[in-house]
């Protein structure tokens, strides 16, 4: 397990367990936080679960596939720091990481 903070959008944050092999968007769904929207589900198809990664965990992040960055190309808040969240699979390098839920597009 890693425990994660996820910044919402007003500025609120919530804190919690987050099971190693889920992805960061199935915990932040299954934390019941409705705001990341993850129409797709998680099929790395809408950029509905775009978050920004704390620049301190950024690296420890597996690679950045072509559909991912495509889809985060067409957000106009696409930031240096910016990934899918259905594509960050839960590990315990990942413990004490901070995920802002980016605006809406």
């Amino acid at each position: 397990m890693a425990q994660l903070t996820v910044v919402k959008r007003d500025g609120t944050t919530e804190q919690f367990d987050a099971q190693n092999g889920y992805t960061v968007m199935e915990a932040i769904r299954d934390q019941g936080i409705d705001e990341l929207l993850a129409i797709c589900g998680g099929c790395c198809s809408c950029a509905t679960c775009h978050v920004f990664v704390d620049d301190a965990f950024f690296a420890k992040l597996p690679p950045m596939k072509g559909d991912e960055d495509d889809l985060l190309d067409s957000s106009e808040h696409r930031a240096p720091t910016s990934r899918l969240s259905c594509q960050i699979p839960i590990s315990p390098e990942l413990e004490g990481m901070v995920i802002t839920i980016a605006p809406e597009d």
